[in-house]
Order: C-alpha cells, then sequence, then structure tokens
C-alpha cells in the first residue's frame, strides 16, 4: 500500500501533471468567460437579427400517441446555445494560438549573431586589405 502511494505521489508531482491541471482550471475560467460573452454580448446582438433573445427556449414538441403521456421536446435551442458557446471559445483560443505564435516568430526572426572568425580567416581578411590599400 506504501508503494502505491508513493508511486501515486511521484506521479502526481510530475511537472507535466501539474501544468496540466493548472491548465484545466484556466480553461474552466477561460469558458466562463466565453460563455458569459456569448450570453450577454453576443446574443442579444444576435436578437436583433432573430427577434429573440433566448434561443435555450427554442423547442419543437410532439404529441405522444399515447393519449395520457406527455408530449415529447425537442429542445434545438440548447443545441444551437452550445454550438455558439462552442465557436465562440475556439476562435479566442485561435486568436489566443495565433498570438502566441508570432510573438514566437518575432523571437525566432531576430538576427543572428555575425559568427566568429577562425584566426586564419582573419588573417586571411588583414592581408586582403593590405593589398587594397596598396593597390
Amino acid at each position: 500500500m506504501k508503494k502505491l502511494i508513493s508511486e501515486f505521489k511521484e506521479f502526481a508531482m510530475r511537472g507535466n501533471v501539474m501544468d496540466m491541471a493548472v491548465g484545466v482550471v484556466i480553461g474552466g475560467a477561460f469558458g466562463k468567460i466565453v460563455s458569459s460573452l456569448v450570453t450577454d454580448i453576443i446574443m442579444p446582438v444576435l436578437s436583433l437579427v432573430t427577434g429573440r433573445i433566448n434561443l435555450t427556449a427554442l423547442a419543437v414538441t410532439i404529441p405522444t400517441a399515447i393519449g395520457s403521456a406527455k408530449p415529447i421536446a425537442i429542445t434545438y435551442g440548447n443545441f444551437l446555445q452550445a454550438v455558439l458557446d462552442f465557436i465562440a471559445i475556439a476562435f479566442s483560443i485561435f486568436l489566443v494560438i495565433k498570438a502566441s505564435n508570432r510573438l514566437k516568430r518575432k523571437k525566432e526572426e531576430a538576427p543572428p549573431a555575425a559568427p566568429e572568425t577562425s584566426r586564419e580567416e582573419a588573417l586571411l581578411t588583414e592581408i586582403r586589405d593590405l593589398l587594397k590599400k596598396e593597390n
């Protein structure tokens, strides 16, 4: 039992697991921010076009063949809301990754330092310069 606990502790304290845990927590918070963006900003603007503010209320009701059973409601508005949330989250992540890649590219594009010349090259350069001067 002690061996199992020590193995689990070693696994849990690895850098990758901790990084992943931080990513999950930040991702959850980011998802809430984007959901709020969709619900509180995008949907009211979209309601100007569609005439509805709340897509989650959209549903189709299918009556059942049995008289006493409740009718079946297909709530496609919830699906549309989830699709909009996904698109907004995916686009936001795309923008963050694109900005991150742009910053990485700028760092990589920094001009490389001039390569150090060998002793022979330095001597040959001096000889060349002296010959040019004499001519």
